[in-house]
């Protein structure tokens, strides 16, 4: 007799079905599993027959098979344990064999019995449900699970027991309620960044607009601060958004206690990351951080400092909003949709352009420090500005300042205006005014006639590429948008334009 149990194998977000068969024959005794498992699934007869024993089932003395079907396809993960201990426990007799056939089952199990939590939860909650499935999972991935519909059946169990129970009646696990993660007012304010108005505009802007931005200036001057007080002004994720970010999180094993977050990601990963850590990779094609930061920010400190083939990795997923993850036997796509923050110094020494101070190296010291950052990289980004010190002045008699909700007032009002015009224009996923695409935006953020003039001027004296170009309307229409105004005019356009200068010039110097 052969028992089926239905469970999941994970091609980057996407579930794809497998079907766990289980034969007990005469033969050899011992648990053979088939089907291309990796050393997870390949140790799991360890644990499954552990587990059975502790939860009272002795295993027969005859050879017991497991085939994970379709056989061509890779199995990778320790999630495989509890569909094949299903399996088993159907195929001797502990668990009515029919009762499975609605299910897409897994979790992993420890030695005692009990059901640990796996990553892709979610994933694999979608995708049952999708098939008209129910879905049998850990006790702790319950409430990230019952986030895929109101109206499946979910067995959020802790042990093997408590399945067996409630399968023969004598005990009814509730189905678990989704669960948001608290997330308080524990985010730094704006309003503690003393000076840097110039810097907090651009931060508002970008927020607004979801364009990335690089701030650069000497140490000390507080572009760390501002980039880490930007989720304090983004609005929170929207219920399409949510899913989406939470899909990401539940494969790479980042939702904790199975409870989601409104708040949008914020990654900042240190600058001796590598590309498999960046973009995704690795030996099982995990999500990378820029796919972790999928619908919020990415944030590059001393941006100089990163491999410059790690920067340059960055050019496709910032244009394309994916990030594909290409290998001889396998080719996997994780969403990345992004916001890029970076900061970086102006030099090495870092202190390049500051009155009274002169560097040993001369004008070469910055050259050489900004070379590391290809034109390419440097054009994909919208808002460059610069940061300079904190004056005396600006720490002894600061004047007051804005918080962050203020601004967050403005920024939500602003996206809100967007994500309407892109609604109306019948486009499905694109809700900030940095994801339009060029042949729209070049409609939606048509310049008057004095604009025109400026952007005309602007663009033949300082060379500026196609992208460039449609980025500064991209801007200026953010910019429109935060006055609440239909038309893009000149003065929109001059402070859009006043933003890419200083890019030009890091690129002049490099």
């Amino acid at each position: 007799m052969v028992s089926r149990v239905k469970t999941v194998a994970f091609q980057g977000v996407e579930a794809i079905p497998v079907d766990v068969q289980v034969m007990v024959a005469p033969g050899k005794v011992g648990i053979q599993i088939v089907g291309l498992p990796d050393k997870a699934v390949a140790e799991s007869r360890e644990r499954v027959q552990a587990a059975l024993h502790a939860s009272g089932l002795s295993m027969p003395p005859k050879k017991v098979t497991v085939n994970l079907a379709p056989a061509d396809l890779p199995k990778e993960g320790s999630h495989y344990d509890l569909p094949i201990a299903l399996g088993l426990m159907a195929a001797l007799g502990a668990l009515p064999s029919d009762v499975l056939a609605g299910f897409a089952v897994l979790g992993e199990l420890s030695l005692d019995g009990t059901i640990a939590a796996v990553a892709g939860a979610l994933p694999a909650a979608m995708g049952a449900n999708a098939a008209g499935l129910g879905l049998i999972c850990p006790a702790d991935c319950g409430a990230e699970a019952a986030w895929a519909s109101g109206d499946m059946e979910i067995v959020a169990a802790r042990s093997l027991i408590q399945i067996a129970n409630h399968f023969r009646g004598t005990q009814v696990i509730a189905r678990p309620e989704p669960a948001v993660r608290a997330t308080g007012d524990d985010l730094p304010d704006l309003s503690e960044i003393k000076g840097q108005t110039l810097a907090k505009r651009a931060l508002e802007v970008a927020a607004a607009g979801g364009h990335n931005l690089l701030m650069v200036g000497p140490p000390g001057s507080g572009k760390s601060m501002l980039a880490q007080r930007l989720p304090s002004i983004l609005p929170e994720l929207t219920p399409r958004e949510l899913l989406d970010v939470s899909m990401i999180a539940s494969i790479a094993g980042e939702l904790t206690g199975g409870r989601l977050s409104m708040r949008r990601p914020f990654r900042a990963p240190h600058h001796s990351a590598s590309m498999a850590a960046m973009v995704g990779g690795g030996l099982r094609a995990r999500p990378g951080e820029v796919s972790l930061a999928h619908r919020g920010v990415l944030f590059l400190d001393e941006l100089p400092e990163f491999s410059p083939v790690v920067l340059d990795s960055l050019r496709q997923p910032l244009e394309g909003g994916e990030s594909v993850i290409a290998r001889a036997n396998h080719r996997v796509t994780y969403p990345a949709r992004f916001q890029l923050v970076a900061a970086m110094n102006p030099c090495r020494c870092g202190m390049a352009g500051e009155p009274g101070h002169s560097c040993a190296r001369g004008p070469r010291c910055a050259a050489d420090y900004q070379a590391r950052i290809s034109g390419p990289l440097m054009d994909r980004i919208d808002l460059r500005v610069e940061v300079p010190a904190v004056t005396a002045f600006d720490m002894i008699r600061p004047a007051p300042a804005e918080s962050s909700a203020s601004v967050k007032a403005r920024v939500v009002a602003a996206r809100a205006i967007q994500a309407q015009r892109y609604e109306a224009a019948g486009l499905s996923g694109v809700t900030v005014n940095a994801q339009c695409s060029a042949s729209l935006i070049e409609v939606v953020a048509a310049p008057d006639e004095a604009g025109s003039r400026l952007l005309r001027d602007a663009a033949e004296q300082m060379k500026f590429s196609a992208r460039a170009y449609h980025r500064i309307l991209k801007v200026a229409r953010t910019l429109a948008d935060l006055d609440g105004e239909e038309t893009v005019r000149r003065i929109h356009l001059a402070e859009a334009i006043s933003y890419r200068i200083a890019g030009e010039r890091l690129q002049a110097a490099a």
